[in-house]
């Protein structure tokens, strides 16, 4: 089974962090949350415990996901071994995945260098990197990207594809087509 790994840094925007482990996990998928310390205070101050704490077993995901939260991807972006483990990931091929503000730390491991993404709005003007685009989720080679909290949905519902779920039946089940005008295969 493949796996993924949510890290989390204080400051995290929560919102995202929980709804992504929520849906991969009804995917009934492996994500497990990977914080800087047991217990993780988010942006809006609701305290997480991580499954586990960073270490080199990161390396062993088949995916990372960095949620936004603009003290949670600053303190990603300051950690000079997330930044190796991403970049080792990233050799190998394995997806690395950003939202919201979240791309800033892809860009300081100079994985957007020639690649589309997305991010929060007026991240097009921050990162130098790459090529921005308006889109929800942008999809180039193994780097995935989302723009924010509303994109949530959409971005884990494609994380489960790409790890092989069937994300189409876990729209089904909680009721996604109903609550939004959005056609299946968005």
């Amino acid at each position: 089974m493949k796996k993924a790994a949510i890290i989390i840094a204080s400051g995290f925007e929560e919102g995202e962090a929980l709804t992504i482990a929520d849906i991969i996990k009804r995917a009934h998928l492996q994500c497990d949350l990977v914080g800087f310390e047991q217990e993780v205070k988010g942006g809006h101050e609701i305290i997480v415990r991580s499954d586990h704490i960073l270490n080199e077993t990161l390396l062993d995901y088949d995916m990372v996901i960095l949620p936004g939260g603009y003290g949670g991807a600053e303190a990603m972006k300051n950690n000079p071994t997330l930044i190796s483990y991403l970049q080792q990931m990233n050799e190998k091929g394995k997806y690395v995945c950003a939202m919201c503000a979240a791309p800033i730390v892809l860009e300081k491991a100079n994985l957007l260098v020639d690649k589309k993404f997305t991010a929060y709005q007026g991240y097009d003007q921050k990162i130098k990197q790459g090529t921005y685009l308006n889109d929800k989720v942008v999809i180039d080679g193994n780097i995935v990207t989302s723009r924010g909290p509303a994109t949530a949905y959409a971005f884990a519902y494609k994380l489960v594809e790409l790890l092989g779920g069937d994300a189409l039946a876990v729209k089904k089940r909680m009721v996604y087509f109903n609550a939004f005008d959005v056609k299946e295969d968005e």
